[in-house]
This record gives structure tokens, sequence and C-alpha cells, in this order.
């Protein structure tokens, strides 16, 4: 299973959110706490087993160093990680 990652894009594989881009913002044993910048804000994120997630190999740095560092992370941030990934993935 792949090193998950705080910052790190993933896709998630079940349930009525499946085929939604999520950010992972906390891990826990077999937990995730996933954030999409506009349903699940960082001020409710979603708690998802990390077997019904797809690992993306791809993180935004920018993010990354925010969630690392002390500077404050905002839902905007989160969704602008998400909309780039889709426009260099052309899939927007």
């Amino acid at each position: 299973m792949q090193g998950y990652e705080p910052g790190m894009l993933v896709k998630s594989k079940a349930g009525h959110d499946k085929d939604e881009l999520f950010v992972i913002i906390n891990i826990e044993e077999e937990y995730v706490y996933l954030v999409d910048g506009k349903y699940k804000t960082l001020q409710s994120p979603k708690k998802k087993n990390k077997k019904h997630i797809q690992y993306i190999n791809y993180s935004d740095e920018n993010l990354v160093s925010k969630l690392k560092g002390t500077n404050k992370v905002i839902d905007e941030d989160i969704k602008r990680a998400i909309k780039l990934y889709l426009l260099n993935s052309n899939m927007l």
C-alpha cells in the first residue's frame, strides 16, 4: 500500500462520492481525512477508509508546504489544488 501524506490527491473508489477528487489533510491508522474545499471543508472533513481511496501521483507543492508549515490553509487552497490537477491532466 502507498505511503499516504497530507496534501496528496486521492480519488474515492466507493460510496456516494465515488470518482470524486479529494485532498488528504490528516492520517490515522486505517483512515484518512479528506477535503474538497466545497462540500467537505476543512471544518468538516470526510473520514474514509484507506482501502476505499485510489492513490493519485500528484500533490500541489504550495499546499503541501502550507500543511507542513505554520501557514494557515483555507478551503480555496484545496479547491485550487484540485483545479490545477484537473487542468494539468486535461480533465476539466
